[in-house]
């Protein structure tokens, strides 16, 4: 099985997802000048009907009853951050103890590995190509070791994580790690505001990457394929364009306590976000999804 993971008016909200806690607001901050599935098992319905919305405060109050509601019932903790581009407020919602990847990191190691070879003719080489291309679109495991050793390892990719603002996220300081049995780069941790700062950085923000590789990581989070296209993309109207990654990590061997991930950037009728959802303490895989799949849906129709 490979390691999976993953990627409003217009605009970027964040919000961090903890049923029991308060939600505060700031305003996104940038080291830069800003510019520019398994199965998926949806509990909320959205509509695709464009209306008049309601007051930005408005939405926000009914978005944290909603989230506060849907997760009093669900086990774990769950952890989202939400920012509106146009308008750089970051909304949160509860706690940012941060988290573990999973196959999330693989946007972390392409981008380190892009910005490696910055200036180059030619960024990446033809292998390092197909590689990325499997690792991002089919999560592949193998693939992304062999990334994550061009990107520097956890030195390197570290290096890069400090250059674009990235504070509370560590990168594993083993790929093969004692009792653990996948790849250990799915053991970096972070938490949902610092993996809106690596969005943005890479895909807002001048300065990080080329428009050239911004637009190749870009285009290769809009490819995933299917069966791996959940989270943040559900709940989303088809013409609304979603960029992803997602990961699912079982954290003991009863497979009993799984790390359910999704982070991406949605685009289109009207909305304009970047968006991250960390949960652990899932009792399984599937039951990890149909959280991250309920809290999007609600993002979308709320937010």
């Amino acid at each position: 099985m490979y390691l999976l993971v993953t990627i409003v008016a217009v605009g970027v909200i964040a919000l961090i997802v903890h049923s029991n806690q308060p939600v505060t607001r700031s305003t996104a901050t940038s080291t830069s000048t800003s510019t520019s599935s398994s199965t998926t098992s949806t509990s909320i319905r959205t509509s695709t009907t464009t209306t008049s919305r309601p007051s930005t405060s408005s939405r926000q109050a009914r978005l944290d009853g909603a989230l506060a509601s849907f997760l009093h019932q669900r086990t774990g903790s769950v952890e989202v951050a939400v920012e509106n581009i146009a308008s750089n407020d970051i909304w949160s919602y509860g706690g940012s103890t941060p988290q573990d990847e999973a196959s999330v990191v693989k946007v972390n190691i392409l981008a380190a590995l892009l910005a490696k070879g910055r200036g180059s003719m030619n960024t990446l080489t033809s292998t390092q190509r197909r590689l990325a291309t499997q690792m991002i679109e089919e999560s592949d495991n193998d693939a992304a070791t062999d990334l994550w050793n061009a990107a520097g390892a956890s030195r390197g990719i570290g290096a890069f994580d400090k250059s674009v603002g990235l504070v509370s996220t560590t990168p594993s300081p083993c790929v093969v790690c004692t009792g653990f049995a996948w790849p250990g780069w799915g053991l970096t941790t972070t938490t949902p505001r610092d993996q809106l700062k690596l969005l943005r950085a890479l895909f807002i923000s001048k300065g990080y990457l080329n428009a050239v590789d911004s637009a190749y990581e870009l285009r290769l989070m809009r490819s995933v394929e299917p069966d791996e296209r959940w989270g943040v993309s559900s709940g989303i109207p088809s013409n609304v364009s979603v960029a992803l990654k997602n990961g699912w990590l079982p954290l003991n061997n009863a497979d009993t306590d799984w790390q359910i991930n999704s982070i991406g950037w949605v685009r289109g009728d009207a909305r304009n976000y970047l968006v991250a959802l960390l949960s652990t303490g899932n009792p399984s895989e599937q039951y990890g999804i149909q959280t991250l799949d309920s809290v999007s849906s609600l993002i979308w129709r709320y937010g």
